[in-house]
């Protein structure tokens, strides 16, 4: 039988707890039964956090083919080192480069079969962007590097993911003033057929069922508190459903995230950042994760922050990765 492939782990911010976490994972992979990673980051960094946080952890070379088989006695590295000393808890911009090469190289050992999956820890934006980094997140670099031949850039669509609850934002990272200026007919069923074919083909969700909010406080009350609903998001729906695709609303989204209301979707469509992600965290804040929809390629995230406060002290949980290193590998069966 040919050896497992590895998922391939990106050191996020060597700074901040991803490296915490990842050494914390390993650790923990026999207790929770997480399949082999390969971790693209800064050795040095990474065996320094080990010595801080008092982690026995063997930490080897390894690439792509040769990371499963040492993965139960040591931690396997495809290392990339930074420019600078990397001190728990204090960015540098100078090592913001190995840091972009670390999702680079996640990509593309992916892409090209090597590895099964792409993870990311924790990035802090403006360290990035001080260094040159012209993307907005994440997110919208991993589109970039998954264009195709064709110059398409795929569309990203962010998932927030947890057994207790799926939502999906239709508009992300941009002011709550501008948001429905953003909100497109378009924009709404482009994102739910990415959500619904993804849900399909990487989660084994024959037929998902998309429950789609409101923009408006009570989905705009029949145009009495806003003409959006009308206008532009009951035209998708209806779209999506003469598509064959199971989607209902727009509901309030007041009203959506109980108990008995989530039983009745696989996934929240929402119109903005905060609806989709304030239920999501107040419902598994340590062990969400953030799954990008519509690439080539899986890819999921804890769902938290570089915690740079906390780097180094311990105190980090990695339960989120954790959650995302296991996800991952489940998408990767399930797309198998």
């Amino acid at each position: 039988m040919p050896r497992q492939k590895p998922l391939a782990l990106s050191q996020g911010d060597p700074a901040g707890i991803g490296p915490d976490i990842a050494l914390m994972a390993w650790s923990r992979r026999r207790e929770h039964g997480i399949a082999p990673f390969l971790y693209l980051g800064d050795r040095d960094a990474l065996s320094a956090r080990a010595t801080m946080l008092g982690l026995d952890v063997a930490i080897t070379e390894a690439t792509p083919d040769t990371a499963a088989s040492v993965f139960d006695s040591a931690l396997p590295i495809l290392s990339i080192p930074g420019n600078a000393p990397v001190t728990a808890g204090t960015p540098d911009s100078a090592n913001a480069a190995s840091t972009i090469e670390a999702i680079r190289r996640a990509v593309e050992e992916t892409q090209a079969g090597r590895t099964r999956a792409v993870v990311t820890c924790p990035i802090a934006k403006s360290v990035l962007y001080t260094a040159g980094f012209r993307f907005p997140g994440h997110t919208e670099y991993l589109a970039d590097l998954a264009t195709g031949v064709d110059g398409k850039v795929p569309l990203p669509v962010m998932m927030i993911a947890s057994p207790q609850l799926r939502t999906v934002p239709v508009t992300i990272h941009i002011p709550l003033i501008k948001i429905a200026e953003e909100l497109t007919e378009d924009l709404i069923v482009k994102t739910a057929r990415i959500a619904s074919h993804d849900l399909t083909a990487r989660f084994g969700i024959q037929a998902p069922r998309l429950a789609v909010s409101g923009l408006n406080p009570h989905a705009g009350e029949g145009g009495a508190l806003g003409k959006e609903d009308d206008a532009i998001v009951r035209p998708a729906i209806e779209r999506l459903r003469a598509e064959g695709i199971d989607a209902f609303g727009p509901l309030p989204a007041d009203t959506m995230f109980h108990a008995a209301a989530r039983a009745t979707y696989d996934v929240a469509i929402c119109m903005y950042h905060d609806q989709a992600l304030i239920p999501a965290k107040t419902l598994a804040f340590d062990d969400g994760v953030n799954v990008t929809l519509g690439l080539p390629f899986i890819r999921t995230s804890p769902d938290h922050g570089t915690a740079f406060s906390i780097a180094g002290t311990g105190k980090a949980k990695p339960d989120s990765l954790i959650a995302a290193l296991k996800m991952a590998a489940d998408m990767a069966e399930k797309a198998a």
